[in-house]
């Protein structure tokens, strides 16, 4: 019989992507997907490792799978990804219940792995070097089938204090142009309509290889393809965005105006600590320059409340910060103290409901920025594309361009006609719900 292989991928899309791979080396080496995980014989738990709330519920997946091995319905629990990878030996010993802990440098070896657990009923533990991490070759596409991440790089060579990724997935390298061309050419071909472009720090793309950045070349390369209707790029670092990057996003038409750039704080100190780039002056400057050169531009940004020796002047800063600049989109999350970083080693560590609280603030001052920014949209009639049905809403749902998969908000709609997933139509809105908008077709699209 057959063995069942079901996977469940935590964390962000760059993980996800190895996921994707991992499934196709599975499929290629004759063993069933299954899309359910619980009723697989083989489950693979791809883990994020990246901050206290991600592992924990990377644990408490990998023990819920367990449980299920205990009671018989499925054989065996792999776990991969960066959890695995940032904690190989505790893994092991601390869910002895586990069959296997990968590294991210033996995902290529996951098949011998699963014949190992099942076949010979071995328990293993396999680390590769972090460079043996494969970011080009088949995939099995885990999104909707209108939109597909792809991976320029691996790794960050840009050590913020709090950040743990390059210990986990090594130093920043990026791929040739060809091959990441040759990919997007084959998800085009494959029926994506909306490529989202990811890497840690997409704007640092290219400098280990070509000597410079190369986004800009390698974007205007993808606008090429055939097939695609948006390209949107995601974690672009302030301090290396240039005029040449913000001139082929306001001339390519197939770019989204939208712009991720994780900030992180505002204040000089709090960001000097961080080892990160600039002062509120700056950022601002920055800021109204992107604006001016992309009119219309949609600016995302992520923000970290309670950073060790944040000070209350210093919080009430980031705050005033947040709602002179309007941001239309924002997350904030509380500073999580991840061990071996040197941010965990700083003075002045604040307490975690503090840390909440600030955080909290900063997502309340945000709510009335998005509010008022939706409010400002009814009336408008925007280019949605439709990801599907809600019947307990009774409506259709999707995004506009200024949107991105995952993160950002949806549009709710009513159709004289019956969509289908991934078509293009024009919705006009009349109201708002939280950071949502509300509206009806008024025609068809594409």
């Amino acid at each position: 019989m057959a063995v069942r292989v079901g996977m469940v991928s935590l964390g962000c899309p760059k993980n996800q992507v190895d996921a994707e791979h991992m499934l196709s080396l599975v499929k290629k080496d004759g063993f069933e997907l299954t899309a359910d995980a619980a009723l697989a014989d083989v489950v693979i738990v791809n883990t994020c490792g990246f901050i206290e709330s991600a592992k924990q519920e990377a644990i408490d997946t990998i023990l819920e799978f367990c449980t299920l091995k205990q009671e018989g319905r499925i054989k065996a629990v792999i776990a991969t990804g960066c959890l695995a990878e940032r904690y190989r030996d505790e893994m092991a010993k601390e869910i002895p219940e586990l069959d296997a802990v990968v590294g991210i440098g033996s995902n290529e070896k996951i098949c011998d792995i699963i014949r190992d657990i099942v076949l010979d009923k071995k328990t293993v533990c396999a680390y590769g070097a972090k460079a043996d991490l494969e970011i080009s070759g088949s995939r099995i596409i885990s999104t909707e089938p209108f939109y597909a991440y792809i991976k320029i790089a691996e790794g960050c060579s840009n050590h913020c204090t709090y950040c743990a990724i390059p210990e986990i997935r090594g130093g920043f390298r990026s791929r040739t142009i060809e091959d990441i061309v040759k990919e997007a050419e084959w998800l085009a071909g494959n029926g994506v309509k909306e490529l989202v472009v990811i890497a840690q720090d997409t704007t640092r793309y290219g400098e280990d290889i070509y000597g410079r950045s190369e986004l800009p070349k390698l974007l205007k390369e993808l606008c090429k393809i055939e097939g695609f209707k948006w390209i949107r790029t995601l974690y672009c670092y302030p301090e290396r965005i240039t005029d040449e990057l913000l001139d082929t996003i306001a001339k390519e038409p197939k770019l989204v105006k939208y712009l991720d750039i994780p900030l992180q704080h505002c204040n000089k100190d709090v960001l000097k600590r961080m080892n990160r780039f600039g002062d509120r002056a700056q950022l601002e400057e920055l800021i109204n320059h992107i604006r001016e050169k992309i009119p219309g531009v949609i600016l995302r940004t992520t923000l970290i409340a309670g950073f060790p020796g944040e000070t209350e002047e210093q919080f009430e800063e980031l705050c005033q910060f947040v709602k002179d600049m309007r941001f239309e989109r924002l997350g904030c999350f509380a500073y999580s103290q991840e061990e071996g970083t040197p941010a965990a080693r700083l003075p002045e560590q604040l307490d975690e409901e503090t840390k909440e609280h600030r955080a909290d603030i900063v997502m309340q001052t945000q709510m009335l920025i998005s509010e008022q920014f939706n409010n400002d949209c009814i009336g408008k009639t925007f280019e949605v594309v439709c990801e599907g049905f809600d019947r307990y809403a009774e409506c259709w749902y999707g995004r506009t361009a200024m949107d991105a998969p995952e993160i950002d908000g949806k549009v709710f709609f009513t159709s004289d006609k019956k969509l289908g997933a991934g078509q293009f139509v024009n919705v006009l809105t009349d109201d708002t719900l939280d950071y949502d908008l509300i509206g009806t077709v008024i025609d068809q699209g594409e």
